[in-house]
């Protein structure tokens, strides 16, 4: 009896000693634990925002400072959404894609986000869903890897778009690269109105060295960056 008694103290122990590392590591910044390899179900996108699109055209501007403050997990939400989302149970996107291919796949370096850990995640749109990828910020090298362009260091976000051309080519062949940037250049213009409906900034940046952008992000072989879009709250003048 005695025996079965320590046996069960000792079970009770460990598991509060359990439980309190979990509430202690998933509370740190207010963020949640995202290990490697983990899914993250993405809050639920907004179809019917405040701004209309004719607003938000009218009123979209490439923004390069960005106040230093973090973003909801709802933003973050909203803007893969914009990029990538399914919008159709036949799986259409947001963005067209040429013979529906879908060469385009979506990196988001998370810096300061409520409710989302530091880290590199890679948006899933099947499920809506990130994975993760690192849990190091790593936005001061993509910083010298684009070549010191300040909005990648001061924004909270920074979204990266890669490539998979092998997709696109498999039928169109030697125009599949034509068309896989008609289509990132379709997806960021989502990014962009997205972005500026939820009284965001962001900017289109092309210019950073490949191979270091592409290690970073610990892409595949037959992945390529082809840009980056850096995500923040517009600084109030001053």
């Amino acid at each position: 009896m005695v025996k079965w008694r320590l046996a069960v103290g000792f079970i009770l122990i460990a598991t509060i000693i359990s439980a309190a590392c979990y509430l202690i590591g998933s509370s740190e910044g207010g963020q949640r634990q995202q290990r490697i390899g983990d899914h993250l179900q993405l809050p639920p996108v907004r179809l019917d925002g405040p701004v209309s699109l004719e607003s938000a055209m009218q009123s979209r501007r490439s923004v390069r400072k960005y106040a230093d403050e973090p973003l909801s997990l709802d933003e973050v939400s909203q803007l893969l959404w914009a990029a990538q989302g399914i919008t159709h149970e036949n799986g259409y996107r947001t963005a067209p894609s040429a013979g529906g291919l879908h060469p385009l796949e979506i990196y988001l370096l998370a810096g300061a986000v409520d409710g989302l850990r530091t880290g590199i995640y890679k948006y899933l749109p099947s499920g809506h869903q990130l994975l993760g990828v690192s849990n190091q910020d790593q936005r001061d090298d993509l910083y010298l890897a684009a070549l010191k362009q300040d909005p990648i260091r001061q924004a909270p976000i920074v979204i990266v778009f890669a490539a998979v051309y092998q997709r696109t080519q498999v039928k169109y062949g030697d125009r599949a690269s034509r068309y896989v940037h008609m289509e990132v250049g379709s997806a960021a213009q989502n990014v962009y109105l997205q972005a500026t409906a939820l009284d965001l900034g962001t900017v289109f940046i092309g210019a950073f060295l490949d191979d270091r952008v592409n290690a970073i992000l610990g892409l595949a072989e037959d992945e390529q960056a082809l840009c980056l879009m850096p995500v923040g709250i517009r600084r109030a003048p001053q």
